[in-house]
């Protein structure tokens, strides 16, 4: 979308919120000129959590905080945070090889669901527009054999739930979605797009 400037005009530095290279990809391919800083913000990682929307726009939102309060006043930031649910749990990254073959065991031949909060931080006006996307997802039944390969290659380690939608092999798992594949990647383009077009000066 190389004429994204011809129907969103900014006039204000887009900064991602997030270390991501898989948002920062997405990111580029609307064609939005921004800059990435890491957000300091640490995720809450309890699993107390009876509201997951809240829980994703929330941390969305804390990431996007954290990084606006250290910039000029002519910015927007964009925060996300991506996270997986199953029977009411969160699924959070790995924390080893062997946290990683429980969760892909424990998400075989389920249905889940994945969530993504956004929130965008104007920080000239203080003006903030969150939303969340939810989509499901479901895998085939998984062989020990299949699992361990992917743990093997290092993939599932950074990633909430264990796995990669967009990965060659973890993209095998999934034997159906329900709702934004690239919501499971990590960043639901419309939804994006459709918030940023709030911030435009093109109306």
């Amino acid at each position: 979308m190389n004429n994204i400037n011809n129907i969103i005009k900014l006039n204000k530095k887009l900064i991602l919120a997030s270390k991501s290279p898989r948002r920062k990809k997405l990111l580029d391919n609307l064609g939005f000129v921004f800059e990435v800083i890491e957000s300091g913000y640490k995720e809450d990682k309890t699993n107390g959590v009876s509201d997951f929307r809240k829980y994703a726009i929330d941390s969305a939102f804390n990431k996007a905080n954290d990084v606006a309060q250290r910039q000029e006043k002519n910015c927007l930031v964009l925060g996300a945070d991506t996270i997986v649910v199953l029977e009411n749990e969160i699924l959070h990254k790995p924390k080893d090889k062997a946290d990683a073959l429980n969760i892909l065991r424990t998400l075989s031949n389920r249905t889940h669901e994945v969530l993504t909060g956004v929130a965008i931080i104007d920080t000239e006006s203080n003006r903030v527009i969150e939303n969340v996307q939810t989509t499901e997802v479901t895998f085939r039944e998984l062989s020990d054999d299949e699992i361990q390969a992917y743990i093997e290659s290092g993939s599932p380690m950074d990633k909430a739930g264990g796995y990669g939608i967009q990965d060659d092999f973890g993209a095998v798992f999934v034997q159906k979605i329900n709702g934004c594949y690239y919501n499971v990647v990590g960043l639901p383009l419309e939804m994006v797009y459709t918030m940023l077009k709030e911030f435009s000066e093109i109306k």
